[in-house]
């Protein structure tokens, strides 16, 4: 009785009726989204607003991740490195910037099963908005947490001494 009158007051969710998401429901959101869609394996590869961007899921470990290369490591200074780190403590907000294999990434991770609907679609904004700020305002929505903001100034470079 007592598990009904909180069902009743919360909802079905409490009592175990929530969606989970799968591969197959996360590419029909995908689909919704995006100018075109390609799987390869277990990823989709899509273009969103003429970028990029890949969703790489597994099922059995309940992970997926929405990610979009940005830049190649060799290509940029250590400011940029060290904006995005503040970015992602301020204004990257359930995106993060990441490197691997030399390359600027936006990345957006999840647990697979708990998505929402919602989340997929606000994901691939922000992952989006990520990728295409990097280099300025650094941010995955218009929301910025306070606190220190400050962008890194480039070092100044000491001459060497001459001998």
């Amino acid at each position: 009785m007592k598990k009904l009158l909180i069902a009743m007051f919360f909802g079905l969710p409490v009592l175990g009726v929530a969606q989970e998401m799968t591969a197959s429901k996360l590419y029909e959101i995908i689909e919704q989204e995006a100018d075109t869609v390609k799987t390869v394996g277990n990823s989709y590869q899509f273009l969103f607003n003429e970028s990029m961007l890949i969703c790489v899921y597994d099922e059995n470990a309940n992970r997926m991740r929405i990610i979009s290369p940005i830049v190649k490591r060799e290509e940029i200074g250590e400011e940029e490195l060290l904006n995005a780190l503040v970015a992602n403590f301020h204004s990257a907000l359930d995106v993060k910037y990441a490197l691997s294999d030399e390359i600027i990434w936006s990345v957006y991770t999840h647990p697979l099963k708990e998505l929402s609907e919602h989340q997929v679609v606000d994901a691939i904004q922000q992952v989006y908005a990520a990728a295409i700020t990097f280099g300025s305002s650094y941010s995955s929505t218009n929301m910025v947490f306070p606190g220190n903001k400050k962008k890194v100034e480039k070092p100044k470079v000491k001459p060497l001494n001459k001998t």
